[in-house]
């Protein structure tokens, strides 16, 4: 039986795991760590899904902001990572994560969405895309075309330019 979970009733060395298991011990160096280093994710859009007791997958948002020269800062919500284990890949979960989150963030999101993903994969599946993300920037390496956005809970999207960091 496949159950989805809040993400704080998981053992948080658990959540490690899959993590290097999805995306190799190295993670840590890639820009999406920068941008929500010193934040914790927020509980109400972060989940697990769970097998037979076995941790799968999981799905972690943070709180970030885009923030303008002039000092705007427009809250925003970070998706990802989206990890599942290597060997159930390709089955659905991720996307599965993803709805539940979604359907989460109309309730709960205190700002519009953004990500580093694959603009084919979360723009036909889940809304994303680029449109809104041209003058935005991040702090360290990263391909313009998967700086991904969504309006969500009635937040719409900022387009001034500015760095995305930390709320």
């Amino acid at each position: 039986m496949v159950e989805l979970l809040p993400l704080a009733n998981i053992e948080p060395q658990a959540v490690e795991h899959l993590l290097d298991a999805a995306f190799g011990p190295d993670r840590f160096g890639r820009t999406a760590y920068r941008i929500r280093e010193g934040t914790a994710a927020i509980p109400a859009l972060s989940f697990a899904l769970v097998e037979d007791g076995s941790l799968i997958g999981t799905i972690q948002c943070w709180p970030v902001a885009l923030r303008t020269k002039e000092g705007t800062a427009y809250p925003l919500v970070m998706v990802g990572p989206v990890a599942v284990r290597p060997d159930l890949q390709r089955g659905g979960h991720g996307r599965a994560l993803m709805a539940h989150m979604l359907e989460a963030a109309e309730a709960h999101a205190d700002g519009a969405l953004m990500m580093i993903g694959d603009p084919e994969y979360y723009g036909r599946f889940f809304g994303f895309s680029a449109d809104a993300t041209g003058a935005w920037d991040l702090p360290g390496p990263y391909e313009k075309r998967r700086l991904l956005a969504r309006s969500v809970n009635g937040h719409d999207l900022p387009v001034d330019p500015g760095m995305i960091s930390p709320r």
